[in-house]
């Protein structure tokens, strides 16, 4: 899998900083469209990863993502709630990343886009 910003007007915002100046919470907004291409057979789609989120980074190298509107995650087997795959997260949910990288997405309401289905 290829992934490349069609478009890419993402803006970052720190919201908080640990004293010794690392983020400890950001804010991401803004458009961001992807052009997602199966490299193997050249098959391609196109998703809207421009969704806006909040990241709170703990000390202890986790962090939690509230979401809402769609964003783009990778899920490696056995490293989350989702199956291995390209994803396409989008309504009211957060996702929490453990320092070891796993992934636990708590949808409110929302839904899952499986990008690797589109391009097979």
């Amino acid at each position: 899998m290829h992934t490349q910003p069609v478009v890419d007007e993402v803006r970052k915002l720190v919201l908080d900083t640990y004293p010794d100046g690392r983020p400890k919470r950001e804010l991401y907004a803004g458009d961001l469209i992807l052009e997602i291409t199966n490299t193997q057979t050249g098959a391609s789609t196109r998703a809207d990863a421009g969704g806006t989120t909040m990241i709170d980074y703990h000390a202890d190298g986790s962090m939690t993502w509230y979401a809402v509107g769609p964003v783009m995650a990778g899920f490696r087997a056995g490293g989350g709630t989702l199956p291995r795959g390209l994803y396409i997260l989008d309504g009211v949910y957060t996702l929490d990343i453990a320092a070891d990288g796993y992934k636990t997405v708590d949808m409110i309401q929302g839904s899952t886009r499986d990008l690797c289905a589109d391009v097979a």
